[in-house]
């Protein structure tokens, strides 16, 4: 005989609260994941997908890593023949320009979808590093502008800052790609449950 199950009471009762009123609870406080391997809640993810922000995002994500590539190349041929220092110069101030972009609208997407500027749940190992490589290329700018390295040195910083992007991107990537195959076998698995 079939046993009906009641609604997932912690999930129903869930609400969105506003930060700061009496009557609701701040964002994920009462919200629920519904597996580890999803990024995010059900009302996260409505929020995630109702926001232009994460047009934004994904906008800004694939042209920090094309300007990356370019950058890298440039960087490379001024290391191989040592020419085009002012090219690779340039190309690393662009690149670090996108990047305080994406971080800047980054910090808004979070703030829309988990409640906080920084260091959700779901992203704070990725966040951590990505404060790294942040650092780094502020360094970079830094001794550029104020003559502190040699070029050759100048470009050994860029280099590290490039290696510490490549992580922190990979470490985006690596997430997505788990959150999505976990949201694949949560989707077949409440199909299979509803056909029951």
């Amino acid at each position: 005989m079939a046993q009906s199950s009641a609604p997932d009471s912690s999930r129903a009762s869930s609400t969105i609260g506003v930060p700061g009123s009496a009557n609701s609870m701040q964002y994920g406080r009462s919200e629920s994941y519904s597996d580890k391997a999803d990024l995010y809640t059900p009302e996260q993810r409505a929020r995630r997908d109702s926001t232009h922000w994460t047009t934004v995002q994904g906008v800004l994500a694939p042209l920090q890593f094309l300007v990356f590539l370019i950058s890298a190349w440039l960087i490379a041929r001024y290391l191989v023949s040592g020419q085009g220092y002012a090219l690779a110069t340039l190309s690393i101030v662009v690149k670090t320009g996108v990047l305080y972009t994406i971080m800047v609208t980054g910090a808004i997407w979070e703030r829309v979808v988990f409640g906080q500027y920084l260091f959700a749940k779901p992203f704070f190992w990725e966040d951590v590093v990505s404060f790294l490589v942040l650092a780094l290329h502020t360094a970079y700018l830094i001794a550029l502008t104020s003559n502190w390295l040699d070029p050759q040195a100048l470009i050994a910083l860029a280099v590290a800052a490039y290696v510490s992007y490549v992580i922190n991107a990979w470490q985006f990537v690596r997430k997505f790609r788990m959150a999505r195959k976990g949201r694949s076998g949560i989707d077949q698995s409440f199909s299979a449950g509803s056909a029951l």
